[in-house]
This record gives structure tokens, C-alpha cells and sequence, in this order.
């Protein structure tokens, strides 16, 4: 059975957003995924490279290019662009023979098999994700939507989507008319969004399994003695998530996971250097 993935990103995060999928890929080895990507300006030589990659690896890719018209009356803010509703409204592009999909940023890294999360109950529940409690922003969060009674901040980094309820559920009307009207109380629009409209429809998973914050390695083995430790997270965690504004493929990064990261990125410039290897021989007509 195919597990649908989705992916929103511009050209700046296409390098990332293969390493990302490289790690899907490599710890899923008897997963067949099909990837959609919801994009409105990556060219076509891109899209091009991009799903010759994945392609490679043996899964589909699906880009679904919006038209930016389409949300002529969505209000923006600061310098968030109307890309940012394309996470909140997946469900009106996204073929609709598809029932549920799980979201990934493109800054995470997949070490684990994922089967147990997409395959998780979600009846009656529009999104499964991560209540990220060890922050310490939590409590703000709340004061800040406390006209919503929210019992929980989410993270919006991983979500399994509840397709089929969403496109019964969710009205774009109803969050452009949100925006509108609490536009200065929001920090990180999309999530915040997500949370104040829908928090009590979304179902909570275990953030040290599927939403793991590389920030907080020492938080999150203090919080539980001990157990939570580098061997735990190798074999439990299935999703470590580079929260915040640091990142580890660019310079200056330093991290619990950096080593880990490099990993993978170097796995994956390694599959990208012979994919344009293989491609050169092709168009020079050399013959093995």
C-alpha cells in the first residue's frame, strides 16, 4: 500500500527537502511512497531533478503548482506570502481519491520506519501531531490564544492529515477571516492558525517519537532520568525535527545531531553526484 507523503517548500529548501527524503527512504526500505509536492514557483528544470531523484529511489512524485490568484483575497503577513495557507488547504489540491497524507518540513530527518504513525486511528480527529511540552514557550502560546481554551500548542512540522474530515471540516473562509482579525497576535501564522481553529481536533502522538526537537537532547534526557538517551533516540525516535533558526546543512551549525545530519546529507550528495554522472553518460551516447 502506497504512503502518501506532502511537502510545501520553495526553491531555497529543495536541497534540505532531498535529504529529508533521502532519510525516508533509506529507513522505509519496504515503503512505496508517493510524493506531493504543493509548490507555486519552482521551475520546471527542478521539478525535473527533483523527481528524477526520487524517482531513483524507486517512489512517485506528484507536484501540484497553485496559482497564487487562487488566494487573492487571503491577507499576508509581514514576510509570510500566501504559501503559507497551502499546508492548511492541501486538502482542495490534493487528489481527492486521497483520504490522509503525512506532512513533513523539509528540516528533519527520518530514522525510524514511519508504518505505526500513518497507519494511527484519526477517526473524528482532523490532524495527529506533536504537542512540543518541553519548550518553554508553552505556556505563552496559551496565554496568547486564551480566548481559544487551547489544551495544547501544536507543532506543525509533522502532520498526518485527515484528508476526507478536513475537506468536509475546514472552510478557507474561516481562516482568511481569522487572519484578518487576530493578524497582530500572530508569531508563526500557519501554526498559529492551526491551533486556534482546530486545536480540539487534532489527536496528540508522542513528541519524542515522531516530533523529536534536536534543540533539546539534555531537556528531554533530564525530563525522563535518563532513558531518553542517545541509544533511545537511535532506536525509538522515528523523526528528529531542526526546530528554530539554526539549521544544520548551512555553516555554523553546531548540535547534539549535527554529526547525524552530515550523515545523510553526504549519503545524499553522493546519490545526486551519480544521478548527474548517469546522466552525462546518457546524453553523450556512450554505451556499457
Amino acid at each position: 500500500m502506497k504512503k502518501n507523503i506532502l511537502v510545501t517548500v520553495d526553491s531555497n529548501y529543495l536541497y534540505p527537502l532531498k535529504i529529508m527524503l533521502k532519510s525516508l527512504f533509506m529507513n522505509n526500505p519496504k515503503e512505496h511512497f508517493s510524493i506531493y509536492l504543493v509548490h507555486s514557483s519552482i521551475s520546471a528544470q527542478q521539478l525535473e531533478s527533483l523527481e528524477t531523484f526520487i524517482a531513483s529511489e524507486g517512489h512517485e512524485f506528484h507536484p501540484i503548482q497553485i496559482d497564487e490568484e487562487l488566494f487573492s483575497e487571503a491577507p499576508t503577513l509581514l514576510h509570510y506570502t500566501k504559501t503559507m495557507y497551502y499546508r492548511l488547504l492541501a486538502h482542495k489540491f490534493l487528489p481527492q481519491t486521497i483520504d490522509r497524507i503525512l506532512y513533513l518540513d523539509p528540516d528533519i530527518l527520518v530514522i525510524n520506519p514511519i508504518r505505526e504513525l500513518y497507519e494511527l486511528d484519526l477517526e473524528g480527529y482532523l490532524y495527529a501531531a506533536a504537542d512540543h511540552r518541553t519548550m518553554p514557550i508553552v505556556e505563552i502560546n496559551k496565554i496568547r490564544f486564551n480566548p481559544f481554551d487551547l489544551e495544547a500548542y501544536y507543532n506543525s512540522g509533522v502532520l498526518l492529515m485527515n484528508l476526507a474530515l478536513q475537506r468536509e471540516v475546514i472552510d478557507e473562509k474561516d481562516i482568511f477571516n481569522f487572519v484578518k482579525k487576530y493578524h497582530s497576535k500572530l508569531i508563526m501564522p500557519d501554526q498559529d492558525i492551526m491551533n486556534a481553529l482546530y486545536s480540539k481536533k487534532i489527536k496528540g502522538i508522542d513528541e519524542v517519537k515522531y516530533n523529536y526537537d534536536a534543540r533539546f537532547y539534555n531537556i528531554y534526557k533530564l525530563k525522563s532520568n535518563g532513558k531518553v538517551d542517545m541509544d533511545y533516540v537511535m532506536n525509538h525516535t522515528v523523526i528528529l525535527h531542526f526546530c528554530g533558526k539554526k539549521k544544520p546543512w548551512r555553516k555554523n551549525y553546531s548540535g547534539k545531531f549535527y554529526s547525524l545530519y552530515k550523515h545523510y546529507e553526504k549519503i545524499t550528495k553522493d546519490t545526486i553526484l551519480a544521478l548527474e554522472d548517469w546522466k552525462a553518460e546518457s546524453t553523450s551516447g556512450k554505451v556499457y
